[in-house]
């Protein structure tokens, strides 16, 4: 039998494995394992200190220094050993476990723990003092450099190898030693090591792009801001806001390449700036020649990059999250927040300094993060809108919001509204404008139609008192700082590829011009730019596409978006008393104050979704719509004439036809805020925008009319809708809705006008190219000036032949059914001169002379037009009760010939027409006739007529005339009321002049009828006598006969 092996005491079990752990041997050097060390010198101290040989608790500290102080030839670098050690620790660990005697497994289990403890701080002091237990003549990598590894190979996944970017090392980390490590640090001894390491970290992805591996150290920073002590370190580590400057670049862009959270933020696939761009290039390789891929692939990369970049904007938003979590860390976050918006103010402009501002990527990144911050409040009930205080935008002290245009109070109206009220208490209490306020001011408010110019603001007080030192609620903060964020970023970028899109279309063009003109003779210069352009056109198609993949492909982002500005409009609408019309007669001044911005982006981001296939699916749009409805109209509210345009742009995207969706015709036919303000105030608004106040407004007024057009005509065929227009008609008869006519007469004439001019000059340079001979003769300069010209009036004419048509079939439409405003007596002599003008160019002799090569390319429809002009002279002409309009065509000395409407009904009858139209436009022509002879034998009657009877402006015969209170001139009504449609002065003062003003001439009135009575018994008592001399010679031939 077998003797048993002695038992080994507890004493010498811990001493086995401690040496296991530690690699040391005390008693002797191991020839088999070069790893472990024989430390002699220490062996010689225990042995002096008469103890024996064996590792224990008391003395694996003293083992350990030894051991890392000491210089051994073969042993491993420092960190590395220490790593091995708690590998070591952690799997003896699990060996004792499976012990029987519990006594013993206890003891040793607390001697393992021990190690591995001791083992961690002694990594945490080598670490944060680099230079201490580092070998003579080792050199190698830097301790926070293989800490740094460590984390990469922990929070690693099998998808960080592929393509060989892995960051982790070659040393795995051994289970829970980070989490040792990190956690059970106080905050003194690890300051300095995450110093270097948030360092080391910022380095990993410092101008990394989408397609680089960002998505490790991302994780690596997640996986140390769930460490408080760590979130704390990083929240106070000098990079958090960079102090520092550098040469030539502005703070804005210092804070995203010099902060930690910066280099994060900077990881993109958006273009930027030469001098800091990314790598890999994501334009370079996913859209290089991008005319010549697949879709497939196009769709493959599209995919791609929105992929990872939700990586990014997820982890991120993680990171943000638990720093905000942790009081400790909180306010530094929302620090670092404000000063990331304060430094990069200036990315509100049209045109961004790359050197002074940081990148579109970031400030889309953030804002991509913002909105997934705002997501707890962000709920379809927006039941958390009660915490957002308005008081913010004025008393915060992190942001400042008063030097951001208003939306309706100039900034010396906000200063002192805020100065004012700081320290104004009324009874103990704050003034403040509260919902009993806002009932009562909507009780008194009067239609948002009205026609006054300016409404007085309200001089309600701000909702606090003297102290500013306001502590408001995190959502109000995160809904503020995402509202400035949004502006500067994914609004500005949204701005940048839409002006992107815009250059390259005009490279496009232009090259295009060029290879044209190379058909008919190459020049060196003309290859040369043609080159340039192809390069041109290159770089703008990949940055485009790029804008595209991260952005308009991204509908979980911009579904974001609109669900943040959709709570941004019902809290708005909240400070006005709700969505109810009428508005409150007085703006009141929290919303006067609000920054421009806040609605602009919204009707922005709402206009481009519109217009990205199946982005509004889902959509609630509901609350926009009453919103747009409520402002468009209201200039006492929204003073930017050109934000209230872009509401109708919103609507005009949601028709039906242009949509694509369904929904949105019940938007239109199914809301009784629309049913009952829509065409009001969008019949407002066409008269309004003729003023903008802007340097460009003449023109600008055609591209917003035309969308106002394009609206009306689809309300127009709802009929619940054409109901409400015509009770507009009957009761804003003499107001609004003659201000509508006057404006679309006049825009009618100018278009067609324009575009006929431009057509003739279009023939011209098309006659030049079509002589060859003498065209290739010319400059290549020449021609590329010419070609240039005959490209520019092309789109001059097709956006005015456009705008033209649209007017006309209103007018047409509209005159069929609400004929009487035409025949007013300020409006019918305009309505024919125009009607008379059109048919002379469309049925006059120089009609041929308007022919092109391509009518359609266009919009140029002369016989659609000609029907249209035929049908508003009946539809007219069927409304005329009176019988004047036949008086009023025959009238226009400048455009009536009665052989102009032969002429015109045989071109109907040729062309098409319908019959009974073309008959009672040949009865009207017949009719004006007449009325032309009539109106020579009265003008003939009349004889002389006294200077002081006529009017001053069309030197016709007065039939009501009025004094003008300013410069106390006589002229007839209807001719001062026909200026006053398009300019509210006096004509010869400018002094501002209304119809109300005007004073009856009674006298004078009187003397002109006298005069015409005495006149017309003249001409009767002439004709009498006439008739009496004749008599007689009758009798005589009677008599004759």
């Amino acid at each position: 039998m077998a003797a048993r092996k002695p038992q080994r005491t507890p004493q010498e079990i811990e001493d086995i494995i401690l040496r296991k752990i530690f690699l040391v041997s005390l008693a002797s050097p191991v020839e088999n394992n070069p790893k472990v060390v024989y430390l002699e010198l220490t062996a010689a101290e225990i042995l002096s200190e008469s103890k024996p040989l064996m590792l224990s608790r008391d003395s694996m500290e003293r083992v350990l220094v030894d051991r890392l102080s000491g210089n051994f030839p073969d042993a491993e670098p420092t960190f590395r050993y220490l790593i091995g050690c708690y590998r070591r620790a952690y799997e003896e660990g699990r060996k004792v476990a499976s012990m029987k005697d519990p006594s013993v497994r206890s003891e040793i289990e607390s001697a393992v723990r021990q190690a591995r403890k001791l083992v961690v701080s002694y990594c945490r002091i080598h670490v944060g003092n680099p230079d201490m237990f580092v070998p003579t003549g080792q050199v190698g990598v830097s301790a926070t450099s293989e800490l740094l590894s460590l984390i990469f190979s922990e929070v690693s996944t099998p998808m960080d190898g592929f393509g060989g970017n892995s960051l982790g090392g070659e040393l795995s980390c051994p289970p829970g030693f980070l989490e040792e490590f990190f956690r059970e640090a106080d905050a003194e001894s690890l300051e300095p090591i995450m110093v270097d390491l948030f360092d080391k970290l910022k380095q990993s992805v410092d101008r990394v792009s989408a397609l680089g591996n960002f998505q490790q150290p991302l994780r690596a920073l997640l996986f140390l801001v769930g460490f408080p002590n760590c979130a704390k370190a990083l929240v106070n580590h000098p990079r958090w806001i960079p102090k520092e400057t550098y040469l030539l670049i502005g703070e804005g862009r210092v804070i995203e390449i010099a902060s930690i959270v910066g280099a994060f933020l900077h990881v993109s696939a958006l273009p930027d700036y030469k001098d800091f761009k990314s790598k890999p290039d994501v334009g370079q390789q996913c859209f290089s020649e991008a005319s010549t891929r697949r879709p497939a692939d196009l769709l493959s990369s599209y995919t791609t990059i929105r992929t990872v970049m939700n990586v990014l904007y997820d982890g991120l938003g993680e990171v943000f999250l638990a720093l905000l979590k942790n009081v400790d860390t909180r306010e530094k976050v929302l620090e670092y927040l404000a000063e990331v918006i304060k430094k990069n103010s200036a990315r509100s402009r049209m045109q961004v300094d790359p050197i002074s501002c940081a990148s579109s990527g970031m400030f889309v990144n953030l804002s991509a993060v913002m909105l997934r911050l705002c997501e707890p409040f962000l709920d379809a009930s927006t039941t958390k809108r009660d915490k957002i205080d308005p008081k913010y935008l004025f008393y915060n002290n992190r942001l400042e919001f008063r030097q951001l245009t208003a939306m309706h109070a100039s900034s010396e109206e906000v200063a002192a509204w805020i100065d004012n009220a700081n320290c104004e208490k009324t009874d103990g209490h704050i003034n403040n404008i509260g919902e009993g306020n806002r009932v009562l001011e909507s009780q008194e408010a009067t239609s948002s139609g009205c026609n006054s110019e300016s409404v007085a603001l309200s001089k309600a007080k701000p909702l606090m008192g003297c102290s500013r030192k306001n502590k408001y609620s995190f959502i109000c903060e995160c809904f503020f700082m995402t509202a400035r964020v949004l502006n500067l970023g994914l609004m500005k970028a949204l701005s940048d590829f839409k002006h992107l899109a815009q250059e390259l279309a005009r490279c496009e063009e232009d090259l295009s011009t060029y290879k044209a003109m190379r058909d008919q003779g190459a020049s060196p210069q003309l290859e040369a730019d043609i080159k340039r352009l192809e390069k041109a056109i290159e770089i703008l198609s990949q940055d485009k596409l790029c804008y595209e993949a991260q952005i308009l492909r991204d509908g979980t982002l911009l579904q974001r978006a609109l669900s943040f500005y959709r709570l941004m409009v019902v809290w708005l609408v909240g400070l006005v008393g709700g969505f109810k019309m009428p508005l409150p007669s007085k703006c009141p001044m929290e919303f006067a104050c609000i920054p421009e911005h806040f609605v602009d982006d919204a009707v922005d981001l709402l206009i481009l979704t519109s217009r990205i296939p199946r982005a509004l699916e889902g959509v609630v749009l509901d609350d926009f719509l009453n919103f747009i409805i409520m402002f468009m109209a209201s200039p006492s509210y929204v003073k930017n004439p050109y934000l209230r345009a872009k509401m109708v742009e919103v609507l005009n995207c949601w028709m039906p036809q242009r949509s694509g969706l369904s929904s949105t015709a019940s938007l239109f036919e199914g809301h009784q805020l629309s049913l009952d303000y829509l065409v009001r105030n969008l019949l407002k608004l066409y008269v309004d925008i003729e003023f903008t106040g802007s340097h460009t407004q003449f023109f600008d007024k055609f591209t917003i009319r035309h969308n106002i057009a394009e609206l009306l005509e689809y309300l127009w065929n709802v009929p619940s809708h054409r109901n409400t227009w015509r009770q507009i008609a009957r009761e804003e008869e003499k107001g609004v809705y003659l201000n509508f006519l006057n404006f679309l007469i006049n825009d009618s004439i100018y278009l067609l006008d324009e575009s006929l001019n431009k057509i003739l000059e279009l023939k011209e340079i098309e006659a030049e190219m079509a002589d060859s001979a003498e065209w290739e003769r010319r400059p290549a300069q020449e021609r590329e000036e010419r070609m240039r010209l005959f490209h520019s009036r092309e789109n001059i004419v097709r956006f005015d032949m456009k705008l033209a048509n649209e007017d006309v079939g209103m007018l047409a439409f509209t005159s069929e059914q609400i004929p009487a405003p035409f025949l007013l007596p300020e409006m019918v002599e305009r309505v024919a001169s125009m009607l008379n003008y059109f048919l002379l160019q469309l049925a006059g002799p120089q009609r041929k002379s308007l022919s092109v090569r391509d009518p359609e390319k266009y919009e140029f429809r002369p016989k659609q037009l000609l029907k249209q002009i035929a049908k508003i002279y009946v539809h007219i002409a069927r409304g005329d009760k009176e019988k004047i309009f036949p008086a009023a065509i025959s009238k226009d000395g400048r455009s009536y010939n009665e052989k102009l409407f032969a002429s015109a009904a045989d071109i109907l009858w040729k062309i098409g027409e319908d019959g009974r139209i073309v008959q009672e436009f040949v009865q009207l022509g017949v009719k004006a006739k007449e009325a032309a002879s009539e109106a020579m034998d009265a003008e003939a009657a009349l004889g002389e007529i006294p200077d002081e009877f006529l009017d001053p402006i069309q030197y016709t015969l007065m039939k009501d005339p009025v004094i003008l209170p300013s410069s106390r001139v006589t002229i007839d009504r209807a001719v001062i009321q026909r200026h006053l449609l398009s300019d509210n002065t006096d004509p010869f003062s400018r002094s501002h002049l209304t119809q109300d003003m005007l004073i009856p001439n009674t006298e004078l009135k009187l003397r002109i009828e006298e005069f015409i009575r005495s006149q017309a018994l003249r001409m009767h008592s002439q004709g009498n006598s006439n008739t009496g001399a004749a008599e007689p010679a009758d009798g005589v031939t009677d008599m004759e006969e």
